[in-house]
């Protein structure tokens, strides 16, 4: 039987969820759950995503997630194959990491989506981990970043769960009655009682009648068509990384790129460049920058990653300048993120703050050089 197909539009948002394989706990330890945020993080700033929740359990994952550009696929098995990837070479394991395809449920914006968030926040009260007032304590959620706002990414928006519990404000006095609120939540709300709280998880569609009426309508549109896997959509995926590759080009000396072979630095700065701030693949970049196949690509991006005297650096630090700081997609992590994947394959390391400097190339280093994507 054929897959069912995901409904995928320009501003779509989802609540998505996946489990370990058998059930298994992938996240059974604090540094396991440091590198999927890491790699979820990446995967939002590569995607142009807009996350509004997270939690990261035991033996699951959930997501409130928006796509910008309808990139939801795409974007899911870019994050689920590289953390898999990246989990098994450090744990030197094989065979399938999640129990197989990702659950999405398309969420209304407004309540329905806040609803969504205050559900993922209790997640750990519900399983016991915590008490409702130690939920400020449980590092893998979104709520934790709620009372730290100079650790949230630019992606990470609130706002939906605040406004959602009375329009508080992102403020001390806000952050406390959401607190309260979230404990009202725990003993009387949907989002706390087990038996309520089902639809927040199950089904297609979470929101009113009409939206559900609009996506059925979108959803049979796409049974016919197959819109988003038509040629159409990627022409204009392919738009877009024309576009930003001659934004590269452009910012470049006009005598740097006539250099010709392969492996130029320029080549190379531009490739980890895209890599870092949009999904395009490999492929791609191997036709454009006449790179030769997508592995050489893969491979002179390694390099560059592994050894900080590269020439390409020189050039991937003036993208970096000309292009702005916020486009890079590294700068903006948590500096708590950097380690991650070091800490996958070494669980006794401490997780340790270092500089935004310091964190742009650790997290080049240590998450891009080990993975072919």
């Amino acid at each position: 039987m054929a897959r069912k197909l995901r409904l995928e539009f320009p501003g779509a948002i989802y609540h998505v969820i996946n489990r370990g394989n058998y059930r298994e706990w992938v996240f059974k330890d604090d540094q396991t759950k440091a590198a999927f945020e890491a790699c979820l993080f990446e995967a939002c700033q590569r995607c142009g995503w807009l996350l509004h929740g997270f939690v990261v359990m035991g033996n699951h994952y959930h997501l409130a997630v928006e796509t910008p550009q309808g990139n939801l696929v795409a974007g899911m098995q870019w994050l689920q194959s590289t953390f898999a990837n990246r989990f098994n070479r450090f744990r030197d394991e094989r065979g399938h990491l999640f129990q197989g395809r990702f659950k999405a449920i398309l969420v209304e914006e407004g309540g329905p989506l806040g609803q969504v968030c205050h559900y993922q926040h209790l997640n750990p009260v519900r399983a016991g981990i915590v008490t409702v007032e130690q939920l400020g304590t449980f590092r893998y959620s979104s709520y934790w970043y709620l009372s730290r706002p100079k650790e949230r990414p630019s992606f990470l928006r609130l706002g939906a769960a605040l406004a959602d519990a009375g329009d508080v404000p992102d403020t001390v006095e806000g952050w406390n009655c959401y607190a309260d609120y979230l404990a009202w939540q725990a003993e009387e709300g949907p989002a706390g009682k087990n038996s309520a709280y089902a639809p927040l998880s199950r089904g297609w569609a979470i929101g009113g009648d009409e939206f559900k009426r609009a996506l059925l309508h979108d959803h049979a549109l796409l049974a016919e068509s197959r819109s988003w896997e038509a040629d159409g959509v990627r022409e204009i995926r392919s738009q877009r990384w024309s576009i930003a590759l001659e934004r590269c080009r452009a910012s470049l000396p006009a005598e740097v790129i006539t250099e010709r072979f392969k492996s130029a630095p320029w080549r190379v700065a531009i490739a980890a460049y895209l890599k870092a701030t949009t999904d395009v693949p490999n492929a791609w970049l191997a036709q454009q920058l006449e790179m030769g196949s997508h592995f050489y690509v893969s491979k002179h991006v390694g390099l560059m990653r592994r050894n900080r005297n590269h020439e390409a650096h020189r050039w991937l630090e003036h993208l970096r300048s000309s292009l702005g700081e916020s486009e890079t997609g590294l700068t903006e992590l948590p500096k708590q993120q950097v380690a991650a994947a070091s800490l996958v394959a070494n669980p006794q390391t401490p997780i340790t703050p270092i500089s935004t400097t310091e964190s742009l190339h650790a997290f080049v280093l240590d998450l891009g050089s080990r993975e072919r994507e």
